[in-house]
């Protein structure tokens, strides 16, 4: 694999970038006219990644792209800059490459999803990703191939599966959107604590929390559309509820069996207590795959919700903070093609 030239790398408003990590490129000489042609277009891929996250690996974005080159495929690596970069390139509707890969976690996912959500051109790349974040619970949910070799390969196949999301106040979530004890945590993690540990420094959030705080009740209203079913128009109090897309939460552990990202339908867990000890034994449980079976949890699928209460509660959607109550969530109805294994 050659190195581009300082012009030929992409790095969002600066055009140098770090000597470690280079974009990678196959081209032809005297051949620009194939780059502008649809079959040239179809096999670009362009990389985006943050190089100060936690999870950030040079070296296998570099043995993914030139597995591509090996192939054919022109591959370009792009580091971001600066918070939100990825949606702001998403949203581009002079955005042009056949695959768009985002090297990061759910959150970086999200981004993109978002950014695709706002451009006004007729047709969104096909979305791949490399999971490199602290969870990569969309990865556990879709068996996502992790090493170079596999994810070229998916890469190369080219089989996508139709991904579909949730909105919460109009803002896209891939996985889910809660608000309570789960979503204080997510705000309360330190960012230099979530880089060193990991999953651990929700851990020890969670319980340098969970004795001092102060729950407040949450008030769910089901919508009266018809695809609510027999839960239409349903209310009811809880201390913690999440509404999800997906089968997992956290990585590997099942929340909602019925869940699946890849087709339309959202879930309510609600859970109607909060106190350190409940949260011990939902933990317990979330472990063991059964928390919508626990006593005091309450799964249902729905398709449209409200969630209010007296005071402002922490939400968050795909592990990022998102604000507060009060929150509005439906389904989304535009789905994007997500590349599989």
């Amino acid at each position: 694999m050659k190195p581009l030239r300082k012009a030929d790398f992409m790095a969002g408003d600066d055009s140098s970038g770090p000597e470690e990590t280079r974009a990678a490129a196959h081209s032809q000489e005297g051949g620009s006219g194939a780059h502008d042609s649809a079959a040239a277009l179809a096999r670009s891929v362009l990389i985006l990644a943050n190089p100060v996250s936690g999870g950030y690996r040079p070296r296998l974005l570099q043995d993914i792209a030139a597995r591509l080159e090996s192939q054919g495929c022109t591959v370009t690596i792009r580091l971001t800059r600066r918070a939100g970069e990825i949606g702001e390139i998403c949203a581009d509707p002079a955005l042009r490459t056949g695959i768009l890969a985002v090297a990061g976690g759910d959150g970086s996912v999200n981004e993109a999803i978002r950014g695709f959500q706002q451009n006004t051109a007729a047709a969104a790349p096909e979305l791949a990703v490399i999971p490199c974040g602290t969870a990569n619970v969309l990865a556990a949910e879709l068996k996502l191939p992790r090493s170079a070799e596999g994810i070229a390969r998916m890469m190369l196949q080219r089989r996508s599966v139709p991904l579909h999301y949730g909105l919460a106040n109009g803002r896209p979530f891939v996985l889910m959107a809660s608000a309570g004890f789960d979503a204080e945590v997510v705000h309360a993690v330190p960012l230099a604590l979530k880089r060193r540990l990991g999953k651990l420094a929700y851990v020890l959030t969670a319980l340098d929390i969970a004795f001092s705080r102060h729950g407040e009740d949450l008030f769910v209203r089901i919508g009266d559309e018809p695809e609510n079913g027999d839960h239409a128009g349903r209310t009811l109090t809880c201390r913690l509820a999440v509404v999800t897309k997906a089968r997992h939460y956290g990585g590997p552990f099942v929340i909602c069996p019925d869940g699946g990202v890849t087709r339309p339908g959202l879930h309510l867990l609600a859970l109607e207590k909060d106190t350190p000890l409940a949260a011990l034994r939902f933990g317990l449980a979330l472990l063991t795959g059964r928390l919508h079976k626990t006593k005091g949890a309450t799964l249902v699928p729905v398709n449209s919700l409200t969630l209010t209460s007296r005071r402002a509660v922490p939400a968050q959607i795909d592990g990022d903070p998102f604000g507060v109550t009060p929150l509005t969530l439906t389904d989304g109805n535009r789905p994007l093609a997500l590349l599989v294994g």
